[in-house]
């Protein structure tokens, strides 16, 4: 019997269509409020100040009428772009999609300077007066602290005017060049039945196969297509990277990673203290992956064995096993959680299926109010179930903050992954449950497959993107040495437990990150850690976990990690907290290595 057809997402709840004109008369009126936002920050001179202005009351009236009118505007945008986005991430082919987000894109800009200018202005208000005399403020005070940080490292108004002008055809536009060309690329991959031309996300899921010749002949195909593909793709890193560089420097940042930091909201030290107790845990992962060779019967793993399967008769988990699964976990830790699965999968808010032109990878986005849209490439086994978790939980998180304003939902990424992370675990424990011992195996294994990819893979990007910028600064850099950076960072954290003729070199073209915001690597292990040590908490104490952990959900816009951390008497600064989440994965290695045996 065929299985039923995998999920589209659903976008008529906010229009019927992209040619419709519902969403023509929607586009014209959110670009309506923006002029309307444009004209009421010049009617009130929302700019920087040459001295700081006194908090009186007709201050504090124009703060409260721009905050509104600014979280009013930006949640309308967010929902035209979240409902365009959803066209091309499904279809990059979808030329009317493309030329509307161009549209956006460009009829938008002023919007990026408004943020600028709010900045500036905000960060020159005394903060204790202002939020000692009004409601606003005080609701909006991490705001106006950061506000205060970034507006040091402003340029003047007109640079910064330019600047957002030639972001337009110069990062931005080689990020949406990476995004739709490496979208578009079909290799033809070998198989032992015969050669099939494939998308590049059907050829990176035959990782998961469980004939290693599949794997094999599918990897090499891969690696050929990128090298085919390689010039380009390596013009738009360069061209990214560069200006990245070059912005840091003239606003005065140290380093694009004290500026990433910053809009983590963490410092260094938070930093030093993760990755410290990461390294420390790189042979444990090593560990790992040689008790997985065993399974295999390997003497050692390549790269494409990676995300190899322990048995090709293991558990095929379908879309609706999953989702009978998901919703039965989730409604066992609250029925707010499962009642927004609920509606999830009722309001057909996930797409599914991979397919030609779509995205690579899942993500989960916010479209308004409690209502987000979730995106899986799902494979029918254990990976695919957990990784639905995973997204739902942000989908979770995007719903308890339904009462924020735009500016308070504002998270950052190091706490972004919080509610991710937790539903994942959530599912793989009661998975683990009342499963055989070859069952554990095997979950235990994708559980550790993933928990390697966040921590050890992770830490490879990070030393690479540290290598980038490190040359970058001297020169552009071409794609073998893009290669030979990348195949470098990789020895130096999976070490000898992979193949050294058999690494991922084109890992830097894969990766979508590397093309958008800068080290988008260190905090999804922030979130993977700081996640597992949540719900270490929640274990020992469930009635008193459940009590706060929404409230903490809704706040991870009002303030920084560490002060967020401490409610829950954690210490992020020192590695001990990091050591204690790792203890976690280090017991499911330990848990592993038993139930494979041998050494």
């Amino acid at each position: 019997m065929q299985a039923p057809p995998l999920p589209h997402w659903d976008m008529t709840s906010i229009y019927p269509g992209l040619d419709t004109p519902e969403f023509e008369a929607g586009f014209e009126k959110t670009l309506q409020a923006v002029a309307e936002l444009v004209a009421l920050f010049d009617a009130h001179g929302i700019d920087r100040p040459e001295t700081p202005p006194a908090v009186d009351v007709e201050l504090i009236a124009r703060f409260e009428a721009v905050i509104a009118a600014y979280n009013r505007t930006l949640e309308e945008l967010n929902t035209l772009r979240a409902y365009i986005s959803s066209f091309v991430a499904t279809d990059s082919r979808n030329l009317l999609a493309q030329a509307r987000q161009s549209e956006l894109q460009i009829r938008s800009l002023p919007v990026q300077m408004l943020t600028k200018r709010l900045i500036a202005w905000l960060g020159s208000l005394d903060e204790e007066a202002l939020c000692a005399q009004s409601e606003v403020a005080r609701a909006h005070a991490f705001t106006l602290r950061v506000a205060r940080v970034l507006a040091a490292h402003q340029l003047s108004p007109a640079e910064e005017k330019l600047i957002s002008e030639l972001q337009l055809t110069g990062s931005h536009a080689w990020a949406k060049f990476y995004s739709t060309y490496a979208s578009q690329i079909t290799v033809e991959v070998p198989l032992p039945d015969g050669p099939v031309t494939l998308p590049m996300s059907a050829v990176r899921n035959l990782a998961f196969d469980a004939d290693r010749e599949v794997r094999r002949r599918a990897y090499e195909a891969e690696l050929q297509a990128w090298e085919r593909h390689a010039l380009p793709i390596a013009s738009a890193l360069n061209s990214i990277k560069g200006e990245t560089l070059r912005l840091a420097h003239k606003r005065g940042w140290a380093s694009p990673l004290e500026q990433a930091l910053f809009e983590n909201a963490i410092d260094a030290q938070t930093l030093d203290a993760l990755q410290s107790a990461v390294r420390e845990a790189l042979p444990d992962f090593r560990r790992y992956l040689r008790a997985k060779a065993r399974a295999l019967e390997l003497e050692r793993l390549a790269w494409y064995d990676l995300f190899a399967p322990l048995s090709a008769a293991g558990r095929a988990w379908s879309f609706e096993e999953a989702r009978a699964f998901i919703l039965e976990v989730f409604g066992g830790y609250s029925p707010r959680l499962q009642d927004l699965a609920e509606r999830a999968f009722r309001e057909d808010w996930i797409d599914a299926e991979p397919r030609p032109g779509k995205r690579d990878g899942a993500f989960c986005m916010w479209v308004r109010g409690a209502e987000s849209r979730v995106l899986a490439n799902f494979k029918p086994a254990f990976a695919g179930m957990s990784t639905l978790a995973h997204e739902l939980g942000h989908a979770y998180h995007n719903a308890v903050r339904e009462g924020c304003t735009y500016l308070q939902r504002q998270t950052p990424r190091t706490l972004a992954e919080t509610a991710s992370i937790f539903c994942e675990t959530l599912a793989q424990h009661a998975a683990l449950e009342n499963a055989s011992p070859e069952e554990q195996k095997l979950i235990l294994e994708a559980s550790l497959q993933d928990s390697c990819q966040v921590v050890v893979d992770i830490a490879s990007r990070f030393i690479f993107e540290q290598g980038v910028f490190e040359r970058r600064a001297a020169r552009e850099l071409n794609a073998p040495e893009l290669c030979a950076l990348m195949r470098q960072a990789q020895l130096e954290t999976y070490g000898d437990a992979l193949d050294p003729e058999a690494l991922h070199p084109y890992m830097w073209a894969v990766k979508p990150h590397y093309y958008g915001d800068t080290f988008y690597n260190f905090p999804y292990t922030f979130g993977l850690l700081f996640g597992l040590g949540l719900y270490a908490r929640y274990q020992q104490e469930p009635e008193a976990f459940r009590a706060t952990y929404d409230q903490l959900l809704a706040s991870t816009g009002l303030d920084d990690a560490a002060h967020l951390a401490a409610r829950f008497g954690i210490d992020i600064r020192t590695p001990d907290f990091w050591r204690a989440s790792l203890d976690i994965i280090r017991a499911d290695i330990a848990r592993f290595e038993a139930l494979v045996g041998g050494e």
